[in-house]
């Protein structure tokens, strides 16, 4: 699962090239869906053949998906089946109750920093940070030098017309792209349901149901406020991030370079948020994430709690920035590390190794 366009069938062919064993069914198709309309067992055993895989690209496009799914890996054993799906929302809790137990789930997101050191090496990488920084990581952007513009124009409208427009949850198409709008203005900073309520037109229960599921399409994900010990901890905020800068900035149509630009820091932030969740995911890493702030205004952009131990850290782009941690959270959690990461030492965040 993960965002459209990311190389998902890309990466299948390459695994599962096309051969008599193999059977590709496209979501997409109408005559794909009808197939697997009312389907029984039998008629599926008699239409896969032989056929020993089975893959199913954008299953989340067919009706009641997790129950035929179910009916094939209980009724035809012998397939080895795979889906793929760029919307959560749709596929993985549609799957979730009928094949508990029984399934391996895979997120892929646009290419990681991780893998283009490993492509080139992590000097030439470092290199292309502040493209990076406005352009993201999409495979297209990132093999079509010259063309970042028009690419991501168009997954921008791919994001939003195809996977969010079309779930019924979303009624004013208009609104959903204020609303994205007015959080890529936000991204680093702390984000209000009311306040965007007001941007957008929407009431505050209608704006936390679009951004729902525009996590369950993979266009941003959240990330919770951190409340332990102090009175004064927001225990119910929460920061909003873009799983690509590149489809940041192309709803708000600034491709600016990072030089000029009044939100380099914000754009870091996000940067270093989304390569932070594709380690954890490829790496199979299990932490606990946060953000903390108390009422005084009072911030640490990032925690992650691992091992029992709690790691702090401020994102600056410019390494010359001057940071401390917080006396407060230092004399409630006097345990904790503290780390400021910037273009210096970001190999120290995204935990690459320099050999």
């Amino acid at each position: 699962m993960g965002p459209r366009q990311v190389g998902k069938t890309t990466l299948l062919k390459k695994l599962f090239p096309l051969q008599e064993e193999v059977l590709w069914l496209e979501g997409d198709e109408k005559d794909v869906q009808d197939l697997f309309e009312n389907a029984s067992a039998s008629r599926l055993k008699a239409f896969f053949g032989k056929k020993k895989t089975v893959i199913i690209d954008e299953a989340q496009r067919i009706k009641e998906i997790g129950l035929r799914m179910k009916l094939i890996t209980d009724q035809i054993k012998e397939v080895q089946l795979i889906a793929t799906g760029s919307s959560a929302f749709e596929l993985a809790n549609r799957l979730n109750e009928p094949l508990t137990g029984r399934k391996w789930e895979y997120k892929m997101y646009p290419v990681s920093f991780e893998e283009m050191v490993t492509h080139h090496g992590f000097l030439e990488e470092k290199r292309l940070l502040p493209h990076r920084l406005v352009f993201g990581y999409y495979p297209e952007v990132v093999t079509n030098p010259g063309k970042e513009r028009d690419i991501l124009k168009q997954l921008s409208d791919s994001y939003l017309y195809k996977d969010v427009l079309l779930l019924e949850q979303i009624k004013k198409p208009e609104a959903i792209v204020k609303l994205l709008q007015a959080l890529a203005y936000q991204i680093g900073s702390q984000v209000s349901y009311n306040e965007l309520s007001n941007l957008t037109g929407l009431d505050a229960k209608t704006v936390e149901k679009y951004i729902y599921v525009l996590e369950q399409t993979y266009v941003v994900f959240r990330l919770g406020s951190f409340s332990r010990n102090l009175r004064s901890e927001l225990k119910k905020s929460r920061k909003i991030y873009f799983y690509d800068n590149g489809i940041r900035n192309a709803l708000i149509a600034n491709f600016n370079p990072i030089e000029s630009r009044m939100d380099a820091g914000a754009l870091w932030e996000n940067f270093l948020m989304s390569e932070r969740k594709k380690y954890l995911e490829y790496h199979r890493q299990w932490v606990n994430a946060w953000y903390w702030r108390t009422k005084e205004q009072n911030e640490i952009d990032y925690i992650e709690e691992a091992g029992g131990m709690l790691h702090a850290y401020e994102f600056k782009w410019n390494p010359k920035a001057k940071v401390r941690l917080p006396k407060t959270f230092l004399l409630t959690y006097p345990n904790s590390q503290f780390t400021i990461i910037h273009p210096q030492n970001v190999e120290e965040f995204l935990r690459f190794p320099l050999l």
